[in-house]
């Protein structure tokens, strides 16, 4: 599963004037068929508000009870009737050993939405995301987010 370098298949400029904006944006991705199997990376600097879009999203899907960043743990996995959702930080990840120590080859290649922060620092054992966004803090709250198709399934996310 290495990364490619495929071409975007389609990109929109979001503006999120604040965290309101940003739990709309994920309410309305919630409602899509197509994120039951999707992969999406989200990248930003610290504090641009990844793990802040991740909660939202998996509320909008359902999920109940507490949601924490795997930031320490590298992987947080959610489960619905009917979804599987893997939260993955590879924030403090520097050993692609983990990767395969781990079973994340085996998580990439089953069903269910995989939610991937930092994914730069797992670069080359990731396959294509369906759906990047990048996260970009202007101003108080105000996000700019680049949000860039990479797969027909992340087209159909941005419709």
């Amino acid at each position: 599963m290495l990364t490619a370098h495929a071409p975007i298949l389609e990109t929109r400029t979001l503006h999120w004037p604040d965290e309101a904006a940003c739990a709309a944006f994920a309410a309305s991705l919630a409602q899509r068929p197509a994120l039951a199997d999707a992969y999406i990376e989200l990248r930003g600097p610290l504090g641009a508000g990844k793990t802040t879009f991740v909660r939202h999203l998996l509320r909008a899907l359902g999920v109940a009870g507490r949601i924490k960043s795997p930031t320490f743990t590298v992987l947080e996995p959610y489960a619905l009737p009917e979804l599987a959702i893997f939260h993955f930080d590879f924030y403090r990840f520097d050993d692609a050993r983990e990767w395969a120590d781990a079973g994340f080859r085996e998580i990439f290649a089953a069903p269910g939405l995989k939610l991937v922060e930092w994914p730069e620092k797992a670069a080359g054992m990731l396959p294509i995301a369906d759906l990047r966004l990048s996260i970009e803090p202007i101003d108080g709250d105000l996000r700019q987010v680049r949000a860039e198709a990479g797969t027909r399934r992340g087209a159909e996310l941005l419709r």
